[in-house]
Order: structure tokens, then C-alpha cells, then sequence
């Protein structure tokens, strides 16, 4: 079971400044009012509270005279209750919310009595198990070598339209034109549409990480291949040390242990003789390059360890925080007793009725244990953010050691080759003192080889276990799943496409997910969505998709909010700067008419399964836009969401 909205509060600056916006579940709610009343701010307010990562809310007096956002969920015998502080002056977004469950019809609390200390990933987490998303099932993402865990946040690709979404022609849902996010859509879709076998998910992420653990060990044996010794590498620099008259010539071929040791022997005997030579040998540069790479090696795999330990640490931190929200679920039962009104304590049995004097020592051993547990969960969501940032710093000195690393290569390179260009040079000295530099390079690099573990050959294992799994997915059925249910919606769209009398509803409609639009298939090939002439027909098309979808999602128990929220569909019909009066009357306001029509026949045909959140400038006479106004927030009222008195001074960046 999901939630809907049942009101969003703000908080002044100033002590005591409370503003509350109720919603009716289940129903058709308009708000309704002149430019600059605050409007639009109700979807991004909204937005916020749902663990956004940024601040949505645009400037102007929300942003100057409000200090805390509230949204409250509400869903059959459950409420939540969702705030967060405006970011503070510097900061781009607060990053911690108050959560709080409480019983159905709770008003919001004071702004003094709200605690912020529920971090935003942990907030995001409590949020997704609200809305009925199962945190364990992970989809493959399209286009990138990773998984994605649907939380709330993808879920609300399919429940706002905002004022530049409802009837663009190029954007079907919310967000769809900010980086990687139509990639993260299409991966989504199929979970949120019930397409996705949560087992089966499971399975493929197995089969994915197998096959990727499979690929790293091939290169690992390649690579080993290449390193060992009595390579030919190791051949080469043997004759070239020959040449250059650091070990004497041999008639044999030496064997492999037999060269890795003339190498040596070419190194450390010449080295030798050059200490006993010249009494200090800080002038050889290939030598202190090589020297700087070493230390830089190590110095990488000691970060590649830290972050090893500290990935280990973030995953047991959430491993423990999963059983331990399942067992504050189980514990949760008893928000069925009963209360006395007198007393605060549990009095009566939930289903009889009948008092229950024993219930009181139960209550207590039952919260103490939600305490305990709420304490845990406190400790290991403070603790993982701070482990996650560490991880990203020690992520970011390991990208900082490869670059050094990578330069420390390019300096040994070029010493290299200007040892090389000495090689033209009769001077056998500078010769043998380049190959000796080649030589000291190879031996570094193998010595690393050789004194990291050995790479087990484990492929036949791995391959067996990929074959098993290919052969039990082999018979999945995820994307006929897909297919089969896109059908089905792409039929209730067409139908409403007709009701609302859009170009192409004659002809078969379908939902493109691949594409994320909507495509119309005529005689004279498909028609996409942002090929259709007028903003009507872009915005009929929206409605017709996100009302079928929610369609699909209300009758097939979907994990996404039973909430749909469009801001200004009138801006198809009036022009930008309608104030309300006079009226405007003709085909336009038909049209109009049309689109509220087929919203409220979708609601009522749910039969309160679905809430749609309209926000307008037009104020209809109509009955079927009259009798859904919530809010008039208009200056000739002196109505807006952030109150007259509120305000103590004129600004000119107002917002919507």
C-alpha cells in the first residue's frame, strides 16, 4: 500500500508562523490563484520533503520568508509526517529531515517541537518503505554497467508534471531532460509496472556480477602471462645487456629462473661497480624515477585496501539497518492497540474491544524495544554518511595516485628516451647505463607481480555457475511481461486520446519506452509524440499517459504515490498573462472543460485509489472545476500560500 498527500505546511522565519495547505485524498484538488501567489511552489515543496538532493524551490518570498517545509502522507490507518529546514545561508541544501509517524488526522506540530536529525539517505530509505518499495530488488540500468535500486525518488518520474513538463512535446515525464535520468526511466519502468520479478531480479544482478568477476580474472591470467618471467621482454633486455657488455655471452639458451637472474646480476654487479666508482649516484635520474614509481605503487594499493574495508563497513552498516527496520516493523503492531484517552495507555482490545489489563507491560517492553531499535537505526544512519564521505575521499587520493602514477610512467619514458638517443653516442658507458634502466624497470615491475597473490584460476567454476543461470533464466519472461503490460496501457491511452478528441486517436497509440514518448501508428508510418502539430494535442497526451499509467499502477498495487500533479494545463488554452477575468469562452474553454472532465472520470472511476493535485491560473464557473477548488489564492482576496503578514518588505524576484 501506498501513501497520497493530505497537506503541506510551511514554517516562517519569525516564531510562531505556521501555514498549512490541506488536500482531499482520493479526489480531484485545484488550486487555483494570480501569478506570483506561491502555485508552483507546491509541487517543489513537495519535492523537497521527498528527499530531493537539491532545492527546488525557486527564489522569491517562498525562499525569503519560510524556514521549514512539511509535507503529511496519509495512507489507510498510517500517516507521516515529512519536514526539512530550508538550506542554510552557504549551503546548497540541508541535508537532514524530521520524520515522524503518527496517528491518521495528526495536525502538523510547532516548528519547536520538530527534531532534524534524520539524515537524507536514511529519510529516502523510511520514504521508500512508505510508499511499499522493495529496497532488496535491484534492475539492471540501461546503458551502464550497473544496478539501480528503485527508491521514491524514481518513483516520482511518474507523478509530477511541472509547468515547462505538462505539455512539452519532447519531455513524457518528470525530470526526463536532466542528465542520465531517461536512462534511469527506462530502467525503473518495468518495476514500477510489476514486470519485474523480484527472484528473477536477483538472479540477473548474480548472473551480471559472475560474468564481470569472470572478464576480471581473464585479464588478471593475461596479465600474469605477460609478467612472468622468461618472457620475451626478458629475452631481449638479456641480449641488449649482453650487447652492452653487462654480463658475458653465453653459447646456451639460458632458461627462464636462469635470466631472471643475469638480469639481476646485470643490474646490481654494474651498479656495484658504479658505487665503488663515484662515492654517491644522486645524479642518476632513471634511478630516482624508478625509486618515486615504487613508492607511489605501494602507496596505491595501501588506498585500494581503505577502501576495501570502508565499502565492507557501509555494507554491513545497511545489511543490519534492513533487519533492524524489519524487526521495528513487526514490533510496530502495536499502533493496533487502543488508547485511553485518560490514561495514554493501551486499554482496549483493537478487535472486541473488550479492556486488557495486562496490556500496559506489554505496551512498555514493546516501546522500550522500538526505542532501542530507533536508537540503532539513529546511530547506523549517522554513521554511514560519514563512512561514505571518507570512502569518497579516499576514492579521490586513489584517482589523485594513478595520475601520479601515470606521470611518474611518462617521467620514466622520456629519461628513457633520451638514454636512447645516447645509444648514437660511442660512448658505451651511456649505453649500458640505458639498458640497465630498462632492466631495473622490468625487474620492478615483476618483483610486484611475484610478491602479490597469486591469481587462482577459478573460470571453469565461475563459467559452470554462469551456465546454470543462464539455463534457469532461460525461460524468463520479464520483457514478454513488459510487452504485455505496455499493451494493455497503450489501449487505456488511446481511449482517452478519443475522449479527448486528440489527432491520431483513430489510430493505434502505444507508450514507447525506449524512446520515453508516445507514438501514434498511422498509415503513413509512426507518428511520435513531438512530431504532432499543437500544444494540445502534447498536452492531452501527457494527461492521457500519466492518468492510464496511474490507472495501471492503483489496479495492479504499483509502489509509486497515488498522487498526479499538474501545474497549469490551462497555459495550452489562455495566454500567459490571464488573470482570471473575463472568462474566456469558446472551443478553447471546451477543451479545457474536456481535460478536467476526463481527470475526474479517471478519479472517480478508482474510486479513491488516485489523487490529482492541479495547480491553475484559470478560475472556471464551471461545476466541474468550481466544486474542486481547495485554495483561491488571488489579490483581491489577499490569498497566497505564504501570508500577507508575513511579509515585511516588497521584493522583485517573486516567485510562481
Amino acid at each position: 500500500m501506498t501513501f497520497q498527500i493530505q497537506a503541506v505546511t510551511v514554517y516562517g522565519k519569525q516564531a510562531g508562523q505556521v501555514r498549512t495547505v490541506p488536500f482531499r485524498t482520493g479526489t480531484l484538488n485545484i488550486v487555483t490563484g494570480d501569478s506570483r501567489r506561491g502555485k508552483s511552489a507546491l509541487l517543489t515543496i513537495i519535492d523537497y520533503c521527498l528527499a530531493s538532493s537539491d532545492y527546488p524551490v525557486k527564489a522569491g518570498k517562498v525562499r525569503k520568508y519560510v524556514g521549514a517545509y512539511a509535507v503529511t502522507l496519509a495512507k489507510p490507518g498510517q500517516q507521516l509526517f515529512v519536514a526539512r529546514r530550508a538550506p542554510e545561508p552557504g549551503n546548497a541544501v540541508s541535508t537532514v529531515l524530521c520524520v515522524l509517524s503518527q496517528a491518521p488526522e495528526t495536525p502538523p506540530p510547532p516548528l519547536e517541537e520538530l527534531t532534524f536529525a534524520t539524515p537524507l539517505d536514511t529519510a529516502k530509505d523510511i520514504l521508500s518503505d512508505f510508499c511499499g518499495i522493495d529496497r532488496t530488488v535491484k534492475v539492471p540500468a540501461v546503458a551502464r554497467a550497473q544496478t539501480i535500486a528503485p527508491s521514491i525518488r524514481h518513483a516520482l518520474y511518474f507523478c509530477f508534471q511541472a509547468q515547462n513538463e505538462v505539455a512539452n512535446p519532447d519531455l513524457l515525464f518528470h525530470s526526463q531532460g536532466e542528465e542520465w535520468r531517461p536512462n534511469t526511466i527506462r530502467g525503473v519502468i518495468p518495476y514500477f509496472l510489476g514486470a519485474v520479478d523480484p527472484e528473477q531480479a536477483a538472479l540477473r544482478n548474480r548472473l551480471r556480477l559472475l560474468r564481470r568477476d569472470l572478464s576480471d580474472l581473464e585479464a588478471k591470467l593475461a596479465q600474469a602471462r605477460d609478467l612472468g618471467p622468461a618472457s620475451g621482454q626478458a629475452r631481449a633486455l638479456l641480449t641488449e645487456a649482453v650487447e652492452a657488455g653487462l654480463v658475458p655471452h653465453r653459447d646456451s639458451e639460458p632458461t627462464a629462473e636462469e635470466t631472471t637472474g643475469l638480469l639481476r646480476f646485470a643490474l646490481e654487479g654494474s651498479i656495484r661497480l658504479e658505487l665503488e666508482s663515484r662515492p654517491d649516484n644522486d645524479g642518476d635520474p632513471l634511478a630516482a624515477a624508478i625509486g618515486r614509481r615504487a613508492q607511489l605503487r605501494r602507496a596505491l594499493g595501501q588506498s585500494r585496501a581503505r577502501i576495501a574495508d570502508l565499502k565492507r563497513a557501509v555494507e554491513e552498516n545497511d545489511d543490519f539497518a534492513g533487519e533492524a527496520r524489519e524487526q521495528r516493523r513487526r514490533l510496530a503492531s502495536l499502533g493496533l492497540m487502543r488508547l485511553s484517552p485518560d490514561t495514554s495507555q493501551a486499554a482496549q482490545c483493537p478487535v472486541c474491544e473488550s479492556p486488557i489489563a495486562s496490556a500496559n507491560t506489554t505496551v512498555a517492553t514493546i516501546m522500550h524495544d522500538l526505542e532501542r531499535l530507533d536508537g540503532d537505526l539513529q546511530v547506523i544512519g549517522s554513521d554511514t554518511p560519514a563512512l561514505q564521505r571518507q570512502r569518497s575521499l579516499e576514492e579521490e587520493q586513489l584517482q589523485q595516485l594513478r595520475a601520479a602514477l601515470s606521470r611518474s610512467q611518462d617521467e620514466i619514458n622520456e629519461i628513457s628516451a633520451g638514454l636512447r638517443a645516447l645509444q648514437q653516442e660511442p660512448d658505451q658507458t651511456q649505453r649500458a647505463a640505458h639498458v640497465r634502466g630498462r632492466i631495473s624497470l622490468y625487474l620492478d615491475t615483476t618483483a610486484q607481480h611475484v610478491s602479490a597473490p597469486q591469481v587462482e584460476d577459478r573460470r571453469d567454476d565461475l563459467q559452470r555457475q554462469i551456465a546454470e543461470l543462464e539455463e534457469l533464466l532461460s525461460d524468463d519472461t520479464q520483457d514478454d511481461r513488459l510487452t504485455s503490460y505496455l499493451s494493455l496501457i497503450s489501449q487505456n491511452i488511446r481511449t482517452k486520446a478519443a475522449a479527448l478528441e486528440l489527432d491520431h486517436s483513430d489510430a493505434p497509440v502505444r507508450l514507447d519506452v525506449n524512446r520515453l514518448t508516445v507514438v501514434a501508428d498511422t498509415a503513413d508510418g509512426p507518428v511520435r509524440l513531438a512530431d504532432m502539430g499543437s500544444a494540445e494535442n502534447h498536452l492531452g497526451y501527457h494527461v492521457a499517459t500519466l492518468l492510464s499509467l496511474h490507472e495501471w499502477f492503483s489496479e495492479h498495487r504499483g509502489p509509486v504515490p497515488r498522487t498526479l500533479i499538474l501545474d497549469q494545463p490551462s497555459q495550452v488554452y489562455f495566454p500567459p498573462d490571464y488573470t482570471g477575468e473575463p472568462t474566456p469562452q469558446g472551443t478553447d474553454l471546451s477543451h479545457l472543460l474536456n481535460i478536467y472532465r476526463t481527470i475526474n472520470d479517471t478519479v472517480q472511476a478508482l474510486d479513491g485509489a488516485l489523487q490529482v493535485i492541479v495547480v491553475e491560473h484559470a478560475d472556471l464557473a464551471d461545476p466541474l472545476f468550481r466544486d474542486h477548488v481547495v485554495e483561491r489564492w488571488r489579490y483581491s482576496n489577499s490569498q497566497a500560500l505564504v501570508p500577507p503578514e508575513w511579509i515585511t518588505e516588497q521584493i522583485d524576484d517573486e516567485d510562481e
